[in-house]
């Protein structure tokens, strides 16, 4: 089947790297392997971060012309070669989707949105547009998928009929951390020898993008965690770059050479690092999910994160690593120093891990469970 795909917030060949970006790329990715073709039907980015109205209706009005011009091109095609449905991955107040409502209506194919969040409160204020926007668009969705059942509860008023909502685990490719895994020595070796890190001491990862608000946040409670943690010898290795970069350097001063910055990776060079490390870390405030803890848990690396969003649905307290109150830095310390403290236990629940996405959150499952909801979205418009 044909597919136009699009992702408002960060088309998946942005040159920025991001989780958003990783997932819209997976979920390309995953319906080409069930044998579809999928084509990017526009790069526009309807996100407003400040909140400007003004903006807003200028984007919408950019989103108006492109949408027409859309549907005379793609009716110009030979039916055939149309396409069947018109999937959104991930929507929401500051980045509405303007487009795919319009198109999927005039070609009359089903409408299919992928991740999407809506709060009620942003329903008056300065993001109210994109608000308006995006409720409007879940109105009309033939199929709305979320990955975990908090944004599947504050969907269910805005779906038109229960039966179009839909759950799918998040999801990757786990063959490349799996080869990682399966390497571990040999990579803890040549990064240790890279960056004069001492592979005799607990490595612990942390992965993400240094930018402003929730990542600086997150960061920055890690920081005052691992200050409680200086009778132990560990060593924190930290892949990722952006604007925020000093800010994140300076929570991290106190703690000197146990910290090393490796900078953006490229993904080869993250799989050797997930598996060539004993623990992730990462506080994940207001975090919807989390890709860069499902690729650690792939490579059979366990974790310590903070339970917010969907977090829980992906790391098993107990059983794949250590699930803590999100904001609380002694409780974070604390869940640090039991994991560094018990190294048996710390390699179980990096098996598990391992174990958790091969069975729930490969690549092939999530093509399988695609197609079913594409299906029933065809029935369904």
């Amino acid at each position: 089947m044909r597919l136009a795909f699009y992702a408002p917030l960060k088309p998946p060949d942005h040159p920025v790297p991001s989780g958003d970006r990783r997932m819209a790329q997976l979920l390309m990715a995953a319906l080409a392997a069930r044998g579809h073709e999928v084509e990017l039907a526009s790069r526009l980015r309807s996100r407003d971060g400040a909140g400007n109205p003004a903006r807003q209706m200028r984007l919408a009005a950019v989103a108006g012309r492109l949408a027409q011009r859309l549907v005379r091109r793609l009716l110009a095609r030979p039916a055939a070669e149309r396409p069947r449905a018109w999937i959104t991955y991930h929507l929401y107040y500051k980045a509405p989707d303007w487009l795919g409502p319009r198109v999927a209506g005039a070609l009359a194919i089903p409408y299919v949105v992928v991740e999407a969040s809506l709060a009620a409160k942003r329903a008056g204020g300065p993001w109210s547009t994109g608000h308006a926007a995006t409720a409007a668009a879940l109105a009309r969705a033939a199929a709305v998928v979320s990955f975990h059942a908090r944004d599947e509860e504050a969907l269910r008023e805005a779906v038109a009929q229960p039966a179009r909502l839909h759950r799918l685990k998040p999801f990757l490719d786990a063959a490349p951390f799996a080869a990682a895994a399966r390497a571990r020595d040999a990579h803890r070796r040549a990064l240790a020898g890279r960056h004069a890190i001492d592979a005799g001491a607990p490595w612990l990862l942390a992965v993400a993008m240094m930018r402003g608000g929730d990542k600086l946040d997150s960061y920055r409670l890690l920081a005052r965690a691992l200050a409680r943690l200086e009778g132990r010898p560990w060593r924190l290795l930290v892949a990722g770059d952006g604007p925020a970069r000093a800010e994140v350097e300076a929570a991290f001063a106190p703690l000197g050479a146990r910290v090393a910055f490796l900078g953006a990776q490229a993904p080869e060079a993250l799989a050797a690092l997930y598996a060539a490390s004993d623990l992730f870390a990462w506080p994940a405030i207001r975090e919807a999910w989390g890709m860069a803890l499902l690729e650690a848990h792939a490579a059979a690396l366990p974790a310590v994160a903070g339970d917010s969003g969907g977090v829980g649905e992906i790391l098993q307290h107990g059983r794949t690593g250590w699930l803590v109150s999100t904001g609380d830095d002694g409780a974070f310390a604390a869940a640090l120093a039991e994991a560094l403290d018990d190294p048996a236990r710390l390699r179980a629940r990096g098996t598990a891990a391992w174990a958790k996405v091969a069975a729930e959150h490969d690549l092939a499952a999530a093509g399988v469970a695609l197609d079913r909801i594409l299906a029933a979205a065809r029935g369904a418009a």
